[in-house]
């Protein structure tokens, strides 16, 4: 893999997204099984996802073997839990689980899930105050109050959450709320982009953007856009492509897209590609992997870039599969960044 360098005319303003060459970094991701693979064991299926999700919005949704897919995904289900773990042999948890569900639909073959068992085990985890653990050990975190209503909505089993739960999460969300608008991990936690992005998702799953104070909170996501035009999680850190999609998102859901700079963040983005084997950084001059590569495309789709399919800003999976799944409704005045010219 190569290394370039900050200055590299791949920084250049005419620099175009290579959709082939990163189509082949990921189809290569399974077969380079050096020490980084082995280590990264834990987050395997989300790698399925992030890789599988790539090629859908690059425009080659067969990129990856589909059968060889699936047969993984089910070896990797915890039967004791009712879940899925990220890899064979690992234990069920939330976090892997919702990419679980997230692979078999984007394959269509969701019916081969237990459904029911997969129920049990994200309701279970919702608590009486309204926070939700990643698993039976307790840790609690606003990520996995996402992934339960995002896992049940996309099961189509939203409603199976009972009343109280409901009002009890609501009310949780709303005290992970900050002064400055954003949202953190738990009460009391600073605002984080990442943790802004998966609190305003779970509130538009639950059609209760009401509770997001759209102004503040607009103005909290664009300053987090640094003069190089990549945006950062959080004042005073350093910007990363992955915040094109937390930021980006956030701002999206709430209709505020324009309060970005998409030109600089575009470039930025495109910036950070590997033009040799493939693949997209966390900014330029890093080494690549496949979550920055998703979500550098990811956030290039919302801000229009040509030849990219639609991505959804509340579920990050086609937006043509959650229109498909009708989920669209609450928030069907989304509006995706006028077409990059």
């Amino acid at each position: 893999m190569s290394y370039m360098t900050s200055d590299s005319s791949a920084t250049s303003s005419a620099m175009k997204l290579d959709t082939p060459l990163h189509i082949k970094y990921i189809q290569n991701l399974d077969k380079r099984q050096d020490l980084a693979y082995h280590l990264t064991s834990h987050l395997r299926l989300n790698g399925i996802y992030w890789g599988l999700t790539a090629s859908h919005i690059m425009g080659e949704p067969s990129a990856l073997d589909r059968e060889g897919v699936i047969e993984y995904v089910l070896s990797c289900w915890d039967h004791e839990s009712g879940s899925f773990g990220p890899h064979p042999g690992h234990d069920g948890h939330i976090l892997a689980t919702l990419s679980g569900i997230q692979i078999m639909l984007m394959q269509d073959v969701v019916d081969c899930i237990d459904i029911e068992g997969v129920t049990k085990f994200l309701l279970e985890r919702i608590n009486p105050d309204g926070s939700v653990s990643g698993d039976s050990w307790g840790e609690i975190d606003t990520r996995f109050t996402y992934i339960c209503l995002s896992s049940l909505s996309l099961l189509g089993r939203l409603n199976y959450i009972p009343t109280k739960k409901r009002e009890a999460i609501v009310d949780y969300i709303s005290r992970c709320r900050n002064f400055d608008g954003g949202f953190g991990r738990v009460p009391g936690a600073e605002s984080h982009s990442g943790q802004v992005w998966v609190c305003t998702a779970a509130l538009s799953i639950l059609d209760r953007q009401d509770l997001i104070d759209v102004p503040l909170l607009g103005a909290w996501l664009s300053e987090r856009q640094l003069p190089n035009g990549g945006l950062n999680g959080r004042p005073e850190k350093l910007e990363d492509v992955c915040y094109s999609w937390w930021c980006l998102a956030s701002i999206s859901i709430i209709g505020k897209l324009d309060w970005i700079n998409k030109d600089k963040l575009i470039k930025f983005i495109l910036g950070a590609q590997d033009l040799e084997d493939g693949g997209i950084a966390d900014r330029p001059g890093d080494w690549v992997d496949v979550f920055h590569t998703i979500f550098g495309v990811a956030g290039l789709s919302l801000l229009g870039y040509p030849g990219l399919q639609d991505i959804d800003p509340v579920y990050c999976m086609p937006a043509t599969l959650i229109d498909k799944l009708n989920l669209r409704k609450p928030y069907e005045t989304l509006k995706r960044m006028d077409s990059y010219p």
